[in-house]
């Protein structure tokens, strides 16, 4: 059982500085695939991976080579904060409470090793893939880096990018910060807003990027990296915008988002993994200039499609925000995901509780929280294997008595990626929906010897293989 989340968590290593060292640290979870790859084929086997994967032959790019899937399951995204699998959740939740540490400026890093601006920039040299047969153009995941042009504040995100020429891509900002920050530049006269994209930084800088919540106020996402990591980060300042950047980053690329006219695109590919929005209107980003490292730089590509990176990454600050907005109500909370093969639009709480009305109570908590992924929220026990689609799956069937352990709220707000959800005409992609709260916990009403699992003699002590 969790302790609660007021008592600080056991101290934690230092997570490495760079990706490279982060790969080479974390040897033993990392897939190398040393035979050559073509570029259109990366994709798919990137999504066939479990855990860190690294292309070290791109046939079509041989300067270069191409990490993913650094943040999928629990694993990984315990090696991220330099933690255990059972402290990870409880450690994010507590350093996210935390005040910033910001980030220490320095003149030069090795992302400087190699710069180019002017006419020597051209983005489509980086192995740049496309993620689905519909994809226009090769498709950017970076993590990119804009700054607030009232407080200073860095704001990060990962918007989708086609790389559309040389120097021009059509960016999709969908986090209501990244428009809010726009909106400043346009009431201040501003035609245009600086920004960078960042490839090849560690994990931590990624789950940090992807915080939803208040915070414009009091701090921008890169100034609480160094938080979350518990440690200095260093930034150097870019060669033709006014933004400062990860010093220890593989490949920096620097432009401007023009803010006046917009371009179709069509057939985004979403975290539920379908084609949604089927088109939208994006403003373009002029690239003015590139650094990267001089040793083979890593691009840090994220696969959208189909159970990826793309699903957990950005609502791992939010399994956080739970864990502290549940434990504040009195649930002994062990786990809460929201699962890749829940179509970023289900969260699982798994949780033990002292008497009956804590379960609805923590399912309502979810479900009103402010993001648009918590459509379908499930509440387990600890015995429940939360990794286990099959065994919540049990839960939900064995567990569950429809007609008091399910409440469903219609008519809430929908994810724009939802295809069930119901489309506002004139406001295309909102749209509306219902929301559902299942309780699988055991249940106090019954005997609790009536949830206890049958299991083999030795069930989990013994292997088949060791036997083949």
């Amino acid at each position: 059982m969790a302790p609660m989340a007021d008592a600080p968590p056991p101290a934690a290593g230092t997570p490495d500085a760079s990706l490279r060292e982060y790969l080479s640290t974390n040897s033993d979870i990392v897939t190398r695939i040393t035979k050559p790859v073509r570029i259109d084929d990366v994709g798919a086997l990137s999504a066939q991976s479990d855990q860190p994967i690294v292309f070290e032959n791109i046939v079509e790019k041989p300067g270069f080579r191409l990490c993913d899937i650094l943040v999928k399951n629990r694993r990984s995204q315990a090696r991220a904060l330099g933690v255990s699998e059972d402290d990870y959740l409880r450690t994010l939740a507590f350093r996210l409470r935390q005040p910033p540490r910001g980030f220490r400026n320095v003149r030069s890093g090795p992302v400087k090793e190699v710069i180019r601006t002017g006419s020597d920039v051209d983005w489509r040299v980086l192995p740049i893939p496309r993620h689905k047969d519909a994809d226009q153009a090769p498709y950017v995941t970076a993590m990119n880096i804009i700054r607030d042009p009232e407080t200073g504040f860095y704001n990060s995100c990962h918007a989708g990018t086609y790389a559309v020429d040389a120097r021009r891509g059509l960016i999709s900002f969908v986090t209501p910060h990244s428009h809010i920050i726009m909106n400043k530049y346009r009431a201040m006269g501003k035609d245009k807003m600086p920004i960078a994209f960042v490839f090849g930084i560690p994990p931590a800088y990624e789950i940090m990027a992807n915080f939803s919540g208040l915070h414009m106020d009091m701090w921008g996402e890169m100034e609480m990296v160094g938080t979350i990591m518990n440690r200095d980060v260093d930034m150097v300042p870019c060669e033709t915008i006014d933004l400062t950047v990860p010093a220890q980053a593989e490949i920096v690329v620097e432009g401007y988002v023009n803010l006046g006219q917009k371009f179709e695109v069509g057939e985004v590919t979403s975290p539920s993994m379908y084609h949604l929005p089927h088109r939208e209107f994006v403003p373009d980003v002029e690239i003015t200039a590139m650094t990267m490292r001089g040793d083979r730089p890593i691009y840090r590509n994220h696969q959208t499609c189909p159970d990826t990176d793309h699903q957990p990454l950005p609502r791992l600050c939010h399994e956080a925000v739970l864990y502290n907005r549940l434990t504040e109500i009195g649930c002994q909370v062990k786990d809460i995901r929201f699962p890749t093969w829940g179509g970023a639009l289900s969260c699982i709480l798994q949780f033990d509780y002292p008497r009956e009305g804590f379960v609805n109570d923590a399912l309502m908590t979810a479900m009103g929280a402010p993001w648009l992924n918590t459509k379908m929220v499930v509440a387990i026990s600890p015995d429940t294997d939360i990794n286990n689609a099959a065994d919540v799956y049990h839960a939900m069937a064995s567990r569950v008595d429809p007609s008091r352990d399910v409440f469903i709220v219609p008519h809430t707000r929908g994810s724009p990626y939802d295809p069930a959800a119901k489309p506002i005409a004139g406001l295309e992609p909102f749209r509306t929906v219902g929301k559902i709260g299942i309780d699988a916990t055991r249940k106090a009403r019954h005997d609790l010897h009536d949830f206890d699992r049958a299991w083999p003699i030795n069930w989990g002590k013994v292997r088949l293989e060791d036997f083949l």
